[in-house]
């Protein structure tokens, strides 16, 4: 955060930045076997701390900080597995819970969000999800709809397909990905940031190393991939998929409703 709050207005950090704990780590009936998770593990006292101490570093500095932990609810309710996201004067703005679980979060371990969450950093409207959900185009398409102009992903997992999908998702739905992994997973795929159209900004260094990557959002950016993105391939794309909502008239012309016919 010291690094980042030297010129950047938004730092991201991966899902569980503050805690991941692990389904055997966490298991009623473990170490060997999943179960359901014992949460009176959990010092959430300790956790709040930390969060808080994230918070007022934030606002020392200047600096919105998205960042991943476990959020409590009431017991015997299972704990959310969110990303906060806190404001430059230290607030807690709004928090991202993840919403379509692998199975053994399903199973075992968490209860799942309902909503997105939109937060706004100078008019830039920003998004959230979380590792797996990267395998769920629908909850990209709805942020789309939703008209952000960056989806923060941050993910927890060694997996080199899942920063492909989010390239593609940049392209696809032709806004900025915030890409954020741990550092012991660099070596495979580092953290970085995706240009609407699919371009790498700004990648972190493959060394396993804690790391930056820093870019520029311009909403009115003049390269000319990303001017062809927002300015032509986005609207375009929106009108073809209202037009796939709508009702087509009827044909009249025979050549197109028969289909056996060459």
């Amino acid at each position: 955060m010291r690094r980042a709050g030297a010129g950047a207005r938004l730092v991201q950090f991966p899902e569980g930045a503050i805690t991941y704990p692990g389904k055997y780590v966490m298991s009623s009936a473990g170490p060997d076997t999943v179960a359901e998770s014992d949460w009176t593990r959990v010092d959430w006292n300790i956790l709040r701390q930390e969060a808080e101490e994230i918070a007022a570093l934030a606002g020392e500095l200047g600096l919105w900080v998205a960042f991943g932990s476990i959020h409590p609810l009431t017991p015997p309710n299972r704990p959310h597995n969110s990303l906060y996201v806190v404001s430059d004067t230290g607030q807690l703005v709004t928090r991202y819970d993840k919403r379509l679980l692998s199975h053994t979060e399903a199973t075992y371990m968490h209860t799942p969000g309902t909503d997105p969450t939109v937060f706004e950093i100078d008019s830039i409207r920003f998004g959230a999800a979380l590792c797996i959900e990267a395998h769920f185009p629908e909850l990209f398409a709805e942020y789309e709809r939703l008209d952000i102009d960056c989806l923060l992903l941050s993910v927890m997992v060694d997996d080199p397909m899942r920063a492909v999908i989010a390239q593609a998702y940049a392209a696809l739905y032709d806004y900025w990905i915030g890409y954020a992994i741990p550092a012991q997973y660099s070596a495979t795929v580092p953290s970085g940031i995706v240009a609407p159209g699919g371009r790498w900004l700004a990648r972190c260094p493959d060394d396993n190393r804690p790391a930056l990557a820093v870019t520029d959002i311009e909403l009115d950016a003049t390269d000319h991939d990303i001017h062809v993105a927002l300015r032509y391939a986005r609207p375009w794309r929106r009108k073809a998929r209202a037009s796939l909502a709508e009702h087509a008239p009827a044909h009249v012309d025979s050549r197109s409703s028969t289909k056996t016919a060459f």
